[in-house]
């Protein structure tokens, strides 16, 4: 909400500068986001009335003029403005004034005539975009008078970010009720006396649903000219809040508006038939807006209508062929109260909103509607001229909302905010901003007024309290105790472990949404049947992800677009997936998962290496160094997600964790992400228990190297052959690694041969010739019971 401070002052006058006016705002929690001039720096500027406007001798579109500025003479000065002529009264810049950009007038010649001032235009005077000509002032400006102090124009414009909760302070007089409860100044809100009715013509008000509308006020003025000038004082102050003038009628609701806070709507009560209802629309309501949008109300939607038709969308907006016009002469005025869930969000719904949305939706005093209306009607009367008929109001008491009083305990007051706050402070506190106190026992009942619904629970007063009594007020006391080590087990490491060790590894993190495209879902993860969000924040954003893998593959084509070969990049975030049906609590798992992502280079590009693309094995070194000293296995794995040859499951000690390939050609062409990418998605909880160190003697002994290729089929894994050697390798084989995988001539095509390197070693003897042979015959013998394997060179 934006105002003008001078506006403000005219309620409450607080002695302090426009800064801490502003701090004071804030510190109460009326956020001020913006404090900025109305008008920027000048000086030297005057009324003046142009006397003389001849046409210049030596020019066709200058004139010179004789204005008079209150010093007693004339002054000479040259201009071009296509308005410039005798009688106006307008802004004159004197020899030796500093307009806006640091701009000094002085004496000049201006096509051989001199000049001595300027006359100015709004723009160049830094408070207005119009320089079509001299900005005309009333005729009775005093002539001689500086310009700021006639424009008010050291006026601040403060613009203030309120939470939804205080919507009572979406209004000049709420914000001042707050100033002066603050700073103890008296507040004089404006008057709003009844207008005593001078002609009859009432309208009879139905309210069909009185749990949406329980209160209405409507009223006739008839004689009234919509043509009529809007006043200075309330243009400027409309303008200095955001909004244009339109017309004195229209421009009067949204003065009373910004005023009192209470929306008001005027009709021309000739276009009107019959009373006027409160209701939901009936089947084929059709409603021509003022923004000249056509609607068809939803059933939910409340409208004010006549007996044939509607008239507007209630507390929303209202339509264009009940609208008044310039013409006008007739009109009926409505004031009402509307229940926050009936009007909100229903703007948003047909791709608009209003100031009186705005309001209605967070909550607007239901006592005020009387009120604002003998306001309104006054400042018609006083601008428009017309008479008044007596107010028509429709009322439901039993569906206005009620303020039930809140038991506050002093004592809670003080330990909640830690000072020693008396019990008569805190009712004097209470007291000034309109809440009602009467002692009960030990505690205070209070009593908040209409406009103040957010005060519901103890905790609202106690916050109340520490807004009222000043935060900067309340002590920072550090806390006090005792520190202790907390045990951590060695058994288990932190997420914050593993993000070092991605870090270390040369990986960036990112972060994602957890709401992503459907067609990600589809096409990385098979998923036709993803979660969806009831209201998504954007389209893109429908679904709930149930893999990391497609929010990395985003951010690699971003970086892709922005010239950047090589990337590297993780996250650790939650995933979303449905419990199947047979588990017990029906529902959503929400896992939390690694993913990472290399692409370019294997390296940084360096004269030392040769550049070499990342391939799947550099990934994979990645992952096992994130498991050591654990060791992982592998199996051949199909993913919608992944190359069909290039991806394996991860296994670790013997439990499937996570997937390890390169992304699908299909899905690299489709979302444009150049050289197919390596990806690897691991469950976190795998990666954060981590091994104890396990004490072993160091053998002082020579070990034994031993080279055996074994011929198996295309079909048997690496993983399987290291399996199977494993079950019967004997206590002196320490390690068993391969080290060859051959394909070619004097194999057949179907097979392959697998070389691996036996390191043998016992740490209390050397080890003989015959028991390595042995331990090697054992190994061969079982492989080739087993998988079918031959020792390489043998049978051929």
């Amino acid at each position: 909400m934006q105002f003008s401070e001078y506006w403000l002052r005219t309620f409450v006058d607080p002695q302090l500068d426009s800064e801490s006016l502003g701090h004071l705002l804030t510190m109460a929690g009326l956020e001020v986001e913006e404090a900025v001039p109305a008008a920027p720096k000048f000086s030297g500027v005057v009324v003046a009335r142009i006397v003389e406007a001849e046409k210049h001798p030596n020019a066709d579109k200058l004139r010179v003029c004789k204005v008079d500025v209150g010093t007693g003479e004339l002054l000479q000065i040259v201009c071009g403005a296509p308005n410039a002529a005798v009688g106006l009264t307008v802004p004159c810049a004197k020899v030796g004034a500093l307009l806006p950009g640091d701009f000094a007038i002085k004496a000049a010649k201006l096509r051989g005539v001199e000049s001595f001032g300027m006359l100015c235009s709004g723009r160049e005077l830094g408070f207005s975009d119009d320089h079509s000509g001299l900005l005309v002032l009333p005729a009775d400006a005093e002539v001689g008078a500086d310009l700021r102090d006639y424009l008010a124009l050291d006026d601040t414009l403060y613009t203030i970010k309120l939470t939804p909760n205080r919507a009572d302070c979406l209004s000049l007089a709420g914000v001042a009720r707050e100033v002066a409860a603050l700073t103890g100044k008296p507040l004089t809100l404006p008057a709003a006396e009844a207008v005593a009715p001078t002609i009859e013509g009432r309208r009879e008000v139905v309210l069909e649903a009185p749990e949406a509308c329980p209160r209405y006020c409507g009223r006739v003025l008839r004689g009234v000219n919509a043509g009529a000038a809007t006043p200075d004082w309330m243009k400027q102050r409309l303008l200095r809040s955001g909004i244009r003038s339109i017309s004195a009628l229209v421009d009067v609701t949204n003065y009373v508006m910004l005023e009192l806070g209470q929306p008001l709507h005027v009709f021309d009560d000739t276009k009107l038939s019959g009373s006027i209802h409160v209701r939901y629309p009936k089947a084929g309501d059709q409603l021509l807006l003022l923004n000249g949008q056509t609607i068809a109300p939803d059933a939910d939607v409340l409208v004010i209508a006549d007996d044939h038709k509607p008239l507007a969308l209630a507390g929303i907006m209202g339509g264009e062929e009940s609208g008044v016009t310039l013409d006008s002469t007739e009109i009926f005025l409505e004031s009402a109260f509307f229940a926050p869930a009936a009007i909100a969000g229903r703007a948003r719904r047909y791709g608009f909103g209003s100031d009186a949305s705005h309001r209605f939706e967070r909550g607007v005093d239901f006592e005020l509607p009387r009120l604002a209306m003998e306001r309104a009607t006054r400042l018609i009367l006083d601008i428009c001229g017309g008479e008044a008929s007596p107010v028509e109001e429709a009322l439901d008491k039993a569906h206005l909302p009620t303020r039930p009083a809140v038991i506050l305990r002093p004592a809670r007051v003080r330990r909640l905010l830690g000072v020693q706050l008396g019990d008569a402070d805190m009712k004097a506190l209470l007291e000034r901003v309109h809440l009602g106190v009467q002692e009960q026992g030990d505690c205070f009942l209070v009593s908040p007024p209409s406009f103040r619904f957010d005060i519901a629970i103890e905790e609202d007063l106690v916050e109340e309290l520490a807004r009222l009594y000043g935060y900067d007020n309340i002590p920072a006391v550090p806390p006090q105790g005792s520190l202790m080590m907390l045990e951590q087990s060695e058994s288990k490491r932190s997420t914050w472990a593993v993000r070092h060790l991605l870090a270390a590894r040369g990986y960036q993190e990112v972060v994602n949404f957890s709401f992503v495209d459907e067609a990600w879902e589809r096409d990385f993860c098979a998923n036709p049947d993803p979660i969806r969000l009831a209201n998504p924040i954007a389209s893109q954003m429908g679904v709930m992800r149930t893999s990391l893998i497609p929010g990395l593959a985003a951010v690699l084509a971003t970086n892709r677009k922005r010239q950047q070969p090589r990337v590297r990049i993780f996250e650790i975030g939650r995933c979303f997936e449905r419990k199947a049906d047979g588990e017990p609590v029906q529902g959503f798992h929400q896992p939390v998962r690694v993913a990472a992502l290399a692409a370019g280079g294997a390296l940084s590009e360096q004269w030392g290496v040769a550049d070499r693309g990342v391939d799947f094995y550099d990934v994979k070194g990645d992952l096992e160094a994130l498991f050591a000293p654990g060791a992982l296995t592998f199996e051949r794995l199909s993913d919608p997600a992944l190359h069909p040859g290039r991806a394996a499951s991860v296994l670790f000690n013997g439990r499937h964790v996570g997937v390890i390939g390169e992304v699908h050609p299909i899905w690299v062409q489709t979302y444009e992400l150049g050289s197919a990418p390596i990806v690897f998605e691991i469950e976190l909880d795998a990666l954060l228990a981590a091994q104890l160190p396990v004490s072993a003697e160091i053998s002082r002994m020579p070990a034994v190297a031993r080279d055996l290729a074994l011929v198996v089929g295309q079909e048997v894994s690496v993983a399987r052959v290291l399996e199977v050697l494993r079950e019967v390798a004997p206590p002196i084989v320490r390690e068993i690694a391969l080290f060859d995988v051959y394909h070619g001539k004097g194999i057949d095509p179907d097979k392959k041969s697998l070389a691996f390197r036996m390191l043998m070693q016992d740490t209390q003897r050397t080890l003989e010739d015959a028991e390595v042979e042995a331990a090697i015959a054992a190994l061969v013998q079982h492989a080739e019971g087993t998988l079918g394997a031959r020792l390489r060179g043998s049978g051929e």
